[in-house]
């Protein structure tokens, strides 16, 4: 028989399963792919040019597509926003691929600002799922992760930073969700699993499609 740990909920008793168990380790695991990709793609970049950094946005977007799977957001519409967000952004990113010269991609990104436009929604919802997790956990490096990354990159597509700053913040930002990233391993499942009993509420109330 399936183990159930039973919590007092806002709307009442919940239990939390072995598979929304397993489900926090899935979505701990896609967010920790996601920051190794990122910390990785910039480190690679910085110290040995663009020419095969590129590499790295290929499981940094499927890392946070599945980050985004399972991760628990009450409000049905935010999480339907942030996999649009990562859903557009990752169709720009496959552009910029298959635009062909790879090993130029990260260069042409540098010196063309308005390609920022292409892959900004993928960033966007990166920023969307940092700031839920501050909300949620207060965790520093995820209000950092919220404030640096959009500054990043809206000044480079207003030309307000030279490119070495911006690619500063970009590297401090990918180290934050890398550090946040790992951080999630020490918490408690039912942290991230949430209250239960309000999902189960919204979705009576035809306001959410459940977890």
């Amino acid at each position: 028989m399936e183990s159930k740990l039973e919590f007092n909920g806002v709307y009442g008793k919940y239990h939390i399963t072995n598979d929304d168990q397993i489900e926090v380790k899935k979505y701990r695991i896609a967010l920790l792919i996601c920051g190794i990709s990122f910390t990785s793609g910039m480190l690679q970049w910085i110290t040995f040019g663009g020419s095969f950094a590129w590499i790295w946005l290929v499981p940094m977007s499927i890392g946070l597509g599945f980050a985004l799977k399972w991760v628990h957001i009450y409000i049905q519409i935010l999480h339907r926003a942030l996999q649009f967000f990562w859903g557009l952004g990752s169709i720009g990113i496959l552009i910029l691929i298959l635009q062909g010269n790879c090993q130029e991609l990260l260069s042409k990104f540098a010196s063309q600002p308005i390609l920022t436009l292409l892959i900004g929604p993928y960033f966007a919802a990166m920023t969307g799922l940092g700031f839920k997790e501050f909300f949620c956990f207060q965790r520093p490096e995820a209000i950092g992760l919220t404030l640096f990354l959009p500054i990043a990159l809206g000044s480079h597509l207003l030309g307000i930073l030279n490119n070495e700053l911006v690619m500063g913040l970009m590297l401090f930002s990918a180290i934050l969700l890398l550090i946040l990233s790992l951080r999630k391993f020490g918490m408690d499942p039912a942290s991230d699993i949430g209250d239960k009993s309000v999902f189960e509420y919204l979705k009576r109330e035809g306001k959410t499609s459940g977890l």
